[in-house]
């Protein structure tokens, strides 16, 4: 089995909007999307590069639409229960936010995605205190975009001393930093987070070819159990981050974990139930 921690879809109305909207947002990176953003185009996308299941992260960008973006993510569930893992997102300044997460529990959700450039605020800040002491209580993981992205090329709004102060803050946190605990942070990774309790995922592994040499220190220095495979789908080519992972000076036991096994033991011990 294969598991791809990282990817994104959108309701079917949405999707050429959303697609078009962070596409020119993106522009600066000359990337072309590998799916058309739907739901039936990330399953085509997986299928074709060899992978069972996706989680599907799911981004609140303001507080009006978390609870509709939540109904979505429960509408995967119910549509692709044996392709699609969905996570729900919490904004920090929406109200009823335990209300929310229960609703998403309640559902089978078992994690959540925040986006910290979306919502212009440090990961560290305490306005997402309150959704920190949520996930913590219930035992939902989160998991953070971090390091650079083209939406706020002069700030980044999640970077690996942040997340050190997060986890000092929240210990029992389950917290998976993707791209690598940061994109253009992989430095600050090496020194800060390996080692620490915490998941990186493996996101966007072939568009920093010349970072290739640090980010497979990071899959050789940080605990094997805490590395997860992902892609970031459409953002990337599926099969070529596959790839990309097979190339590093990894063992066939360790790529495994990374493939699957790591994923299944975190999902599971957030109360997932796999088919």
């Amino acid at each position: 089995m294969i598991i791809d921690f990282h990817t994104h879809c959108f309701p079917d109305a949405l999707a050429p909007r959303a697609m078009q909207q962070l596409t020119d947002t993106i522009s600066s990176m000359h990337i072309k999307p590998a799916t058309d953003g739907t739901a039936a185009g990330l399953i085509y996308n997986m299928k074709q590069a060899g992978i069972d299941r996706s989680v599907v992260c799911n981004i609140a960008t303001n507080a009006r639409q978390m609870h509709k973006v939540n109904d979505f993510a429960i509408s995967l569930k119910a549509s692709y229960p044996d392709a699609l893992i969905p996570l729900g997102s919490l904004h920090p300044h929406a109200e009823g936010l335990e209300e929310e997460l229960d609703r998403l529990i309640a559902a089978g959700i078992c994690g959540i995605k925040l986006h910290p450039d979306y919502v212009n605020l440090d990961f560290d800040t305490p306005d997402f205190y309150p959704i920190f002491e949520l996930c913590q209580a219930k035992n939902i993981f989160i998991i953070t975009h971090a390091g650079f992205d083209p939406l706020s090329p002069h700030h980044m709004h999640c970077t690996p001393p942040m997340v050190r102060r997060v986890m000092a803050r929240y210990p029992s946190l389950q917290l998976v930093v993707a791209h690598m605990g940061g994109m253009n942070c992989e430095e600050e990774t090496l020194s800060l987070l390996c080692g620490q309790p915490v998941y990186l995922d493996t996101s966007l592994l072939t568009h920093r070819p010349d970072r290739a040499p640090l980010m497979h220190k990071i899959l050789t220095t940080h605990d094997p159990a805490k590395l997860l495979f992902a892609t970031d789908t459409p953002w990337t080519d599926a099969a070529k981050e596959l790839t990309a992972l097979d190339g590093a000076p990894l063992s066939d036991e360790i790529k495994n974990m990374i493939l699957s096994q790591n994923a299944l033991a975190l999902l599971q011990s957030c109360g997932y139930e796999t088919r």
